[in-house]
């Protein structure tokens, strides 16, 4: 059982004989309530947590945990109809209005109730995380001399040259005077973003591509212009014209592995990609979430393309959380030219530097020789999880698999067409898995119809393949 599971079921459990205690009374201790319902004195801590920012009990350090007393009533709420005004004025008439859209991006950050199967995220479940080396790894770091006083606005120069390693290669063509530490890859997509394209601007985006992607171009002012994508990656044909009919000066890309559909850039396409962009007089913005995500079976990655560029056009991302845990928001940008500096000034602006502390962190646990045991013990079980996934799918005719990746966590399924997704997806809920509706991938119309599939965040294989039942049966409900 998952963790979070237990917390929230424990929490159901102390919220109902909440009225076994009259306000003020003690409750049990910890040690106790660990008997009792059998948890770990983790989840007590964290149930307790939750009732205490409830307001349902008051935890005293050193004497224990109370039931509050009557809740005052609350203030009353003011008129705020007239933000609807301030919110929706626009500058001029001629500017793109903002939209502020993050409903694609909270589902799969949300957790599915309880009893849910969750194959609708994008984190590996707390058994695959290097937890054990990330504690050592945190632990450590506050003990370094400084590890608590500012950092460079660009990062700590050892992390820097760290990813600047992972990024160009033995060659060296990337070096640490390239790279700017970001809070992870979503801050680092925001800050390529402002720096590179002015509010009313086309991008150019792989159609379909992560809903995260989308949300940041639009609360930026952007105009994301779609490129269909197909399992050799972005089409290069349709780039050049895209392109020009669209004047964008900026396209963002996953050549490795892309998110949803898992396609890797053809070697012959990858040169053909930065012409267009050269033609174009435009940037390419490299995400590469998924190098530590390549699958046992995979075999060794093609190099990025900011190692194959001396001349500044691509600026490249990649994010350390994919491959350990969501809160190690460590990522890094790289660029050459002027652009970097746009690239620090941006950044610099909207949070002046990533914590030293996590800094120090990150470059501990990538340091240390658990990382490589840890990266060759995800890339097995990321292999075996997709192949008890297609398996599973095998025997469900209804649900298309358009391509088997060896890297990243997540199928991309095509349905029947004319079906509902989200019906499908709301189906899916009520039978106890949760599945990402295909739809907002999309920045215009799509095509087909299809439904985002992961393999990572599910406790366990037999999790998955149960998961996969849930779904036949929505399927069952849903398209007869």
């Amino acid at each position: 059982m998952y963790e979070r599971s237990s917390v929230a079921e424990l929490a159901s459990v102390l919220r109902q004989e909440m009225n076994r205690y009259s306000p003020g009374e003690k409750l049990p201790s910890s040690r106790r309530l660990v008997e009792t319902h059998r948890v770990s004195p983790v989840t007590v801590s964290r149930a307790l947590a939750r009732l205490a920012a409830e307001g349902l009990v008051v935890t005293r350090p050193g004497a224990g945990v109370f039931r509050s007393g009557p809740r005052a009533a609350p203030p009353a709420e003011g008129d705020t109809s007239w933000q609807e005004v301030a919110l929706s004025a626009d500058a001029s008439a001629d500017q793109v209005p903002r939209s502020v859209d993050a409903g694609g991006v909270l589902a799969t950050l949300a957790a599915p109730p309880p009893g849910v199967v969750e194959l609708s995220g994008g984190y590996l479940p707390p058994g695959l995380r290097p937890e054990r080396a990330l504690a050592a790894a945190l632990a450590r770091a506050g003990r370094r001399p400084g590890a608590w006083e500012r950092p460079p606005v660009e990062g700590v120069a050892e992390l820097r040259g760290w990813f600047a390693r992972e990024i160009g290669g033995p060659d060296g063509s990337v070096t640490a005077a390239d790279v700017l530490i970001t809070a992870g890859g979503q801050s680092a997509i925001t800050t390529a973003l402002r720096a590179l394209a002015a509010p009313g601007a086309a991008v150019l985006v792989e159609s379909p591509t992560y809903p995260g992607l989308l949300a940041a171009a639009r609360a930026s002012g952007l105009r994301p212009v779609p490129v269909p994508v197909d399992t050799d990656g972005l089409r290069p044909e349709l780039l050049d014209g895209a392109f020009r009919a669209s004047g964008a000066r900026v396209l963002v890309c996953q050549p490795l592995f892309q998110n949803p559909t898992g396609a890797v850039l053809h070697a012959e396409r990858r040169e053909a990609v930065l012409e267009a962009a050269r033609q174009a007089g435009a940037f390419v913005v490299e995400d590469d979430f998924a190098r530590h995500l390549v699958h046992e079976d995979a075999g060794p990655p093609p190099p990025t393309l900011r190692s194959a560029d001396p001349d500044g056009r691509v600026v490249h991302l990649c994010s350390l959380t994919k491959a350990t845990s969501p809160s190690l928001r460590v990522g890094a940008l790289a660029a050459r030219g002027p652009v970097l500096e746009r690239l620090r000034a941006v950044q610099t602006v909207d949070s002046f530097f990533v914590p030293r502390p996590l800094q120090e962190a990150a470059l501990e646990l990538v340091g240390a020789p658990a990382w490589p045991r840890h990266l060759r013990n995800v890339a097995a079980r990321l292999r075996e999880r997709r192949e008890v996934m297609l398996g599973a799918l095998a025997r469900e005719p209804a649900l298309s698999v358009t391509h088997a990746p060896r890297g990243g966590y997540h199928l991309w399924l095509r349905l029947p067409d004319g079906t509902d997704e989200f019906a499908l997806a709301g189906a899916a809920l009520r039978a106890g898995v949760s599945v990402a509706p295909g739809r907002p991938y999309f920045a215009a119309e799509p095509a087909a119809r299809h439904l985002r599939l992961s393999f990572a965040p599910a406790a366990g294989e037999g999790e998955i393949a149960d998961g996969v039942r849930r779904l036949r049966t929505a399927c069952d409900d849903v398209l007869g």
